[in-house]
């Protein structure tokens, strides 16, 4: 990352001490992290995107810069801790960009926060274990620590951690709650009020079939030409595996700020 150093700092949110990162100026974009990042692993994508908005990313739990506490891991708690989060920053409604877990958590906040989630880009992300590849779930379980050393997030979480001998912990949570069901209804997805961006790489852990029906459950799926473009965008990138889709910098911010700069859908 190069510019002007960000604005950080730490906010007291449900037992957290929320480590956040505010890049740029301008409209505000929250942008969610994947499991076992930080804000440096979203590389070059953080300063492309506050070329035209502010960036407000956080570390969440037991991530980077915030420190873990004794409660599991769930997407929904996640979304609860961003929530107060964009309010501790007297934030009144942001967009929201999630990666992964982020992603995830992103949808959560657009469904239990819907005031504060002006639009949504959920990248890579399901809202259901039956959306994941088959043996996704499975290789996510198996993982352990040794894995990751020497690989850039182990390094990354040794750089910021304020306890780096928690991250075994951190792997044993995140296998635990990537193995539970994960089974959000579709009337939750069909309920977000948001305009929803669906991204996923055609070789995404998330099946395309599973982004094809999400796209459809926010009002995606029609013959633009006769019923005009509906409030959801999907985006399949070509030959991008799930860790890939993060890496395409290039279109993730061609593509993003102007989903997030077209006119909102007239209330209907």
């Amino acid at each position: 990352m190069t510019g002007t150093p960000p604005k950080t700092g730490y906010a007291p949110v449900n037992g957290l001490n929320l480590y956040y990162e505010i890049h740029g100026a301008g409209h505000p974009l929250v942008l969610l992290h994947g499991a076992f990042m930080t804000i440096e692993a979203l590389g070059d994508l953080v300063p492309s995107l506050a070329r035209t908005r502010q960036i407000v990313a956080p570390e969440l739990q037991g991530h980077g810069h915030t420190a873990d506490i004794d409660r599991p891991l769930n997407y929904r708690q996640m979304a609860d801790d961003v929530a107060a989060l964009i309010r501790y920053l007297g934030i009144d409604q942001a967009d929201v960009f999630g990666y992964s877990m982020g992603g995830a958590a992103a949808i959560q906040l657009a469904i239990r926060h819907p005031e504060l989630v002006r639009k949504l880009v959920a990248a890579s992300a399901s809202y259901n274990s039956d959306g994941f590849h088959p043996g996704v779930l499975e290789a996510i379980a198996k993982l352990t620590p040794d894995v990751f050393i020497g690989t850039p997030p182990h390094d990354a979480y040794l750089r910021a951690a304020p306890n780096p001998g928690d991250f075994p912990k951190l792997v044993e949570k995140i296998t635990h709650f990537d193995g539970e069901v994960q089974d959000w209804s579709a009337d939750d997805i069909r309920g977000i009020k948001a305009p929803t961006m669906i991204v996923i790489g055609d070789s995404d852990g998330a099946q395309p079939e599973h982004a094809v029906e999400m796209f459809r459950l926010r009002g995606g799926g029609v013959m633009g030409d006769l019923a005009g473009l509906p409030p959801a965008r999907l985006a399949v990138f070509p030959g991008t595996t799930h860790v890939g889709v993060i890496d395409r910098v290039e279109w993730l911010s061609s593509m993003v700020p102007e989903f997030l700069d077209a006119p909102m859908p007239e209330a209907g």
